[in-house]
């Protein structure tokens, strides 16, 4: 078939990446030229340990409290949008036990599902993505936050995620090489991590050089779909028509399903990150500061650190108040590691596609029959990617998929 994919992120590439496997004629049609995304400069972790949805309990008492705080890991910029009330709504709805309780097994296996096809893509692939299984260290501070990942641990032992808790000195046992200041840490070692910037690239080409076609600097305008049916893709002036498209644009998703009439609630969570080159003496586990929620990822002798969730709508502005935040976390963390302030243009930011519920879109429309959705994977874009475009292809090729979608379904909020 000829399959048309609009958004060239990581979920787009993953996708195009297991349709040509299966024989399709692929293209990738993107509003960018395609050398930046929101996974470029993300944390590469990958974490079957990441199974609590963000609408989780708890999570609106602290939005509330972070927002009076201009460094904190969460704000919401207060605006007169109906979309923005219509998806605070619906998280308020979610953000309970129960829908935890619900998404937590979905969620642990599209994970587990996802670092198996990153363990084939790393051996089949003919290019070096830093892919490393060394575990996630989750650090805490505080008693609060020691109660809440004990929870959390007990939680992923009963899914079957092994999830060790360790004391200060077990901790720094792990990291020979640079002082950790915690309390404690709940370490996953069944998570994993790699260079985003190099998979990125890397599957951009190797795609290229297999036959996948590139629209680019080509924003989407509009469709023509009889009632059941999308007959082509428009983009200004020009139509572009396939068997099966595959919508998956990310934090503009909501924008584009509204062309179509179908209602794909939405916000860009944006987050920001810097990188150390040449660090003499880095960390060997990728790491989360529990308290400040800042991650931290060693990419060969790079480190890299990355945080916030800013809910401000789609735009490209650098609040680098968030930034200081992330800076100001790190000697509290690694009280031996002098780092300074990053100037703005060294600065990634990254626009992450947010559903109210915390699970992202991934399914065939019932009412468009040849339009397959796969989006709103929140701040796990890179982790749930090749399991997101393997569950694709195998959609478009009308297969048992490789997992149950009933709670992934894309038109759940119709």
């Amino acid at each position: 078939m000829k399959i048309g994919i609009i958004g060239g992120g990581i979920i787009g590439l993953s996708s195009a990446y297991y349709l040509k496997k299966s024989g399709h004629e692929v293209t990738i049609i993107d509003q960018s030229d395609l050398t930046d995304g929101c996974s470029l400069g993300n944390a590469g972790m990958i974490v079957p340990s990441h199974f609590i949805p963000l609408a989780a309990p708890g999570m609106v008492a602290k939005g509330i409290k972070w927002m009076f705080n201009s460094s904190s890991p969460f704000y919401v910029k207060p605006r007169l949008s109906l979309d923005l009330i219509k998806w605070g709504l619906l998280f308020l709805k979610k953000a309970n036990t129960k829908h935890v309780t619900q998404s937590a097994p979905a969620l642990k296996e599209l994970n587990l599902l996802s670092k198996f096809f990153y363990q084939q893509m790393a051996n089949e692939l003919p290019f070096d993505f830093g892919y490393h299984e060394r575990g996630l260290l989750m650090l805490y501070q505080t008693k609060e936050a020691e109660h809440e990942e004990a929870e959390t641990a007990a939680m992923a032992n009963d899914l079957g995620i092994v999830a060790k808790i360790l004391s200060s000195g077990e901790v720094q046992q792990l990291e020979p090489d640079v002082k950790v200041n915690c309390r404690g840490g709940i370490y996953f070692p069944g998570d994993a991590h790699l260079t985003p910037q190099q998979l990125f690239v890397g599957i951009k080409e190797y795609l290229k050089t297999h036959g996948i076609k590139y629209i680019t600097r080509q924003p989407v305008t509009d469709f023509v779909a009889t009632r059941e049916h999308l007959n082509s893709v428009v983009c200004g002036q020009e139509h572009f028509s396939f068997d099966q498209v595959v919508l998956a644009t990310g934090s503009w998703s909501g924008t584009v399903a509204q062309k179509l009439n179908l209602a794909l609630p939405m916000q860009a969570g944006k987050g920001y990150s810097f990188t150390l080159p040449d660090v003499q003496k880095n960390v060997h586990i990728p790491s989360i500061f529990l308290e400040a929620r800042v991650a931290v990822t060693p990419l060969g002798r790079s480190l890299r650190f990355g945080g916030t969730m800013e809910i401000t709508g789609i735009n490209h502005l650098v609040n680098m108040r968030r930034v200081k935040g992330i800076v100001d976390s790190i000697p509290n963390y690694y009280p031996e590691m002098n780092v300074e302030m990053p100037q703005a243009e060294k600065v990634w930011h990254g626009l992450r596609p947010c559903s109210p519920d915390g699970l992202p879109y991934i399914g065939r429309s019932k009412k468009i029959k040849n339009l397959v959705v796969a989006t709103g994977h929140s701040m796990m874009g890179l982790s749930l990617a090749p399991a997101t475009g393997k569950l694709v292809s195998e959609i478009c090729n009308e297969e048992k998929t490789s997992m149950g979608l009933n709670l992934f379904d894309p038109e759940r909020f119709d």
